[in-house]
């Protein structure tokens, strides 16, 4: 292992986030480790711009002049959710940082940063926003346009992020993510059949096109592009083949929720992320078909009749061109259009794999940046680990283990390329500095070697269950239907799902919490001061005993020494939310 490699790891262990820094002058914590921790193939050096960004990272863009656009995960005050760097001085690293954009009226979460035709455009949860941007300024000085507005009411807030990209035509791709996991009556519910046909798909569950060029927007200004495609969050335009490439997020729960149809193992490896080349017209198959990459076949949907076995009416549906193991969550694409890198490089995509939180009892997995080198005008399906470190861990048992998570990715007016985690906002920049014309399979071999690591390779069914040879420990119901998001050690995982750990939901009150079981909740809610948007099911298919066995659980564990919960309580919650029922049981 290279010297620089073994350093980073070895501060790594040491140090437990894998660098060392000290505050500069403006506040601005200063990177000293070679490489910042990161893995990379021989030849290839990262800088650390930025080691912890308030708000913290999430998408990217460079500007023409060095310029680093940032979207914040969180905003000050529901506003200031970009964040803008400088470096003046020339040695890597940002050294001016400020803070502009977004509206107080709305949450600051999104997933998109992108300079087009002399603008930066960016967003939030329900809108597109766009400054011009101008030669030498590093904030904008010019009105802060909305481009598009998404005007649907929103009862669920799942999948609602609004990635964006441009052909060169001067269209605008919007993702509008599906506000379900099966398109059922009552979201994640075990054994409920899906709505056939989905209503979803009229205007969610696909990628819309607009005018680049147009404010003011709303979807019905758009057309639909592409369908099918339940949460998109990575996507870009290939200019070589000048054409859409999309990553979807592959559904969740075949555990929790068909327990009779599929083993752990299937749950934490099936079904695939997939990467499509997007035609207009294409229909990835959400809800009814998911894409199983062990067997290379698009197979019918346990809520649609699906057995694991069963293609059905999937045959009909576009198949990717190559589909990830299932949670990676593949949350940004860039094509390489630089020329300071080897020649391999120039056309392929780079993917920034956020990790996965549902695996378990197997380790989690992703935490890299990928790379698949372009093949007869489109990707190759050989791909490559370009780019691991982030974790700082092997295993990943729970997602809090990993101390950063890749997000962003963007290139840098010299061809470099730009990183951006989610944990602490951290950014990275990597260039070549080898011979360019002697690239090739022995500068790789190291990379290649950590496809063995458990956040990459496929888990083995017996030797990775991390449950294995060991006493059930804690409650059986939290196993199967909490840890899944609030994580085996109660702590979330800092981006949808917030901590049980010392939270005031489950220490206060024995009632609320029973309620939020028994109905579930939807977003917002802030819990120890952070804010967070996502759907909570309902779990009132549980029995009254289980459901006061897991909040008893929750509320005596994970450092938490509240007291207990009982099946009568549950129950008299059960039958003021329900009357009717309650009338039923005194007869």
């Amino acid at each position: 292992m290279p010297k620089r490699y073994l350093k980073g790891l070895v501060l790594s262990l040491l140090l437990g986030a894998g660098f060392i820094q000290r505050e500069s002058k403006n506040g601005l914590p200063i990177q000293t480790d070679e490489n910042g921790g990161l893995f990379l193939p021989a030849g290839f050096e990262a800088t650390v711009v930025v080691d912890s960004l308030p708000g913290r990272a999430r998408h990217i863009a460079v500007n023409e002049n060095g310029d680093i656009y940032v979207k914040a995960r969180f905003a000050r005050d529901k506003d200031e959710s970009v964040i803008a760097l400088r470096d003046t001085n020339g040695d890597g690293r940002a050294d001016v940082m400020k803070r502009f954009g977004g509206l107080a009226r709305e949450r600051a979460y999104g997933t998109a940063m992108r300079i087009y035709n002399g603008y930066l455009y960016f967003s939030s949860e329900l809108y597109v926003y766009r400054y011009k941007l101008k030669p030498g300024q590093l904030v904008p000085d010019s009105p802060m346009e909305v481009v598009m507005t998404d005007d649907h009411k929103h009862g669920m807030h799942e999948h609602i992020a609004k990635p964006i990209t441009f052909d060169k035509d001067g269209h605008m791709y919007v993702a509008f993510g599906a506000p379900s996991n099966g398109c059922q009556p009552v979201n994640r519910t075990p054994g409920m059949a899906g709505i056939d046909p989905c209503p979803m798909l009229e205007d969610h569950g696909g990628i819309w096109q607009f005018d680049a060029n147009k404010t003011g927007q709303t979807q019905k200004d758009g057309r639909r592009y592409a369908t099918g495609l339940r949460s998109v969050v990575g996507m870009d335009w290939n200019f070589a083949n000048n054409s859409l490439y999309a990553l979807q997020h592959g559904r969740d729960d075949f555990l929790m929720l068909w327990a009779d149809k599929y083993t752990p193992w299937q749950s934490a490896v099936l079904p695939a992320e997939e990467l499509f080349q997007v035609k207009e017209g294409m229909d990835g198959g959400w809800p009814y078909c998911y894409y199983d990459q062990v067997t290379n076949k698009k197979l019918l949907n346990p809520e649609y009749g699906g057995d694991g076995k069963t293609v059905g009416r999937c045959d009909k549906c576009e198949k990717p061109l190559i589909g990830f193991p299932a949670h990676w969550a593949p949350n940004d694409m860039l094509f390489y259009q630089g020329n300071s890198f080897p020649d391999r490089y120039k056309n392929g995509a780079f993917i920034a794999f956020h990790g996965s939180t549902n695996r378990a009892p197997y380790p989690q997995a992703g935490y890299f940046i990928g790379f698949m080198p372009a093949k007869n005008g489109t990707l190759s399906t050989d791909w490559e680990v370009f780019a691991d470190g982030f974790a700082s861990v092997d295993p990943i048992v729970n997602v809090s283990d990993a101390v950063y998570r890749p997000m962003g990715i963007a290139m840098g007016p010299d061809g470099s390329l730009y990183l951006s985690e989610t944990e602490k906002g951290k950014i990275w920049r990597v260039t070549y500095k080898g011979d360019k014309t002697n690239y090739g399979t022995s500068q790789l071999a190291q990379m290649e070697k950590r496809k063995s690591l458990s956040n990459i390779r496929n888990p083995d069914v017996i030797k990775d269950n991390l449950d294995r040879d060991k006493p059930i420990v804690g409650s059986k119901v939290y196993g199967v239907y909490c840890s899944a998001c609030h994580q085996r050690n109660g702590m979330g995982d800092s981006q949808r799902f917030p901590p049980l750990a010392g939270s005031e939901w489950v220490l206060g009150d024995k009632k609320k919490l029973i309620t939020v079981l028994l109905k579930g909740l939807e977003g917002p809610v802030e819990v120890k001061g952070q804010s967070y948007n996502n759907v909570m099911p309902q779990h009132s298919f549980l029995k009254d005993e289980d459901i006061a066995e897991v909040l008893t659980h929750i509320r005596t564990n994970f450092g938490n020494t509240a007291d207990g919960v009982s099946a009568s309580e549950v129950n008299e919650v059960r039958m003021a939310l329900n009357p009717k029922e309650s009338k039923k049981r005194k007869k």
